[in-house]
């Protein structure tokens, strides 16, 4: 009996889902002059602050280090506007969002049509335990973990470990894993992309070198770059990596209930609301991927209950860090301190 009440809370919980599907619906539209002028504020600091790191080499270093790691802002913002380019959310036109998303590759080290085809898979698999390992932070179940090697465990243990999710890895994803279409090499299509951003990325770091030296590489484009990339590997971390997330068995998945259960509302300053590109609103933005990102304050505000939804603060979301495998009987993320209690 137990059973086919829980049965039935989660058919009316998938239900509320898709109805909120279909109620966000109405604010898909983009509107182009708004879009542009996004796009504008956001590349127009951007060279511009390039633009005076380079001129300040001249005055101090660590003026020039300043003013990358202000920068690592912007280009954090332009990954954000790439990002609604792969949803096709920014302009009606897809071809000129693709091509925005493209150009904006290069500047974020990002291939675009390989990373919207892994976005895409993360879109319709996330919180789906029977497919795991694209787009996504690995997780494991604790009954997965517990059935590890010791040597498994170990690697598994390093792999979640701070130091290596948010200070070597965001350098190694997006210096070094973007430059092959990983999971995707059967395409040509795929290897284009790749091979166009590198070629294109190369030829960018080649005049920066050619007219500066080595100084506005280490100075300005690797700080830049590997900053917004850390930014960039813990927004996304936390928007789906908190204690009361949601994960389903293969069978039990349900695409909209998932959406909205397992993607937080990270609640931010303004300021850094704005630098993302309010991409902390993304359990609204999983719900319907094709709301343009400066949309989203709107329907918060027309909808309350979405606005309480899964809400996280900075300070909660430190606790995340410490979360680290799926228990499926608690439906909790757990650490591996709580696991080794259980």
């Amino acid at each position: 009996m137990f059973d086919q009440i829980e049965a039935a809370s989660q058919r009316s919980e998938a239900h509320s889902a898709k109805k909120w599907a279909r109620v966000l619906a109405k604010y898909r539209d983009p509107d182009p002059i708004r879009s542009s002028f996004e796009l504008a504020v956001t590349v127009g600091p951007f060279l511009i602050l390039w633009a005076l790191a380079w001129w300040s080499m001249s005055i101090s270093y660590w003026l020039t280090f300043t003013l990358s790691l202000l920068n690592a802002g912007f280009l954090l913002r332009l990954f954000a506007i790439q990002h609604d380019c792969g949803h096709g959310s920014l302009f009606r036109n897809r071809t000129l969002s693709d091509w925005i998303g493209r150009t904006i590759g290069v500047l974020t080290l990002t291939p675009y049509d390989v990373w919207r085809r892994s976005h895409s898979i993360h879109h319709s698999s996330a919180g789906n335990l029977g497919r795991r390992g694209v787009g996504d932070i690995q997780t494991l179940t604790l009954a997965e973990y517990r059935a590890l090697k010791p040597h498994k465990k170990v690697l598994y243990r390093l792999y979640r470990n701070p130091v290596v999710l948010f200070c070597l890895g965001p350098g190694y994803l997006f210096i070094l894993q973007n430059r092959l279409p990983l999971g995707l090499m059967g395409s040509v299509k795929y290897w284009i992309s790749a091979m166009g951003t590198n070629i294109a990325l190369v030829l960018w770091v080649a005049l920066v070198w050619y007219f500066g030296g080595l100084a506005p590489v280490l100075l300005i484009f690797l700080p830049t770059t590997l900053l917004a990339a850390t930014a960039g590997v813990w927004l996304f971390y936390v928007q789906h990596q908190f204690e009361t997330t949601h994960w389903d068995s293969e069978e039990d998945w349900q695409l909209h209930d998932s959406a909205l259960k397992g993607s937080s509302y990270y609640v931010l300053p303004p300021v850094l609301q704005w630098v993302s590109a309010n991409i902390g609103v993304h359990h609204v933005h999983h719900l319907y991927s094709r709301i343009p990102f400066y949309r989203l304050p709107e329907v918060l505000r027309d909808h309350k209950e979405l606005a309480e939804s899964n809400r996280m603060t900075i300070r909660q979301s430190f606790h995340s860090v410490r979360l680290h495998l799926w228990d499926e009987n608690s439906r909790r993320l757990v650490s591996f301190a709580q696991a080794k209690a259980l």
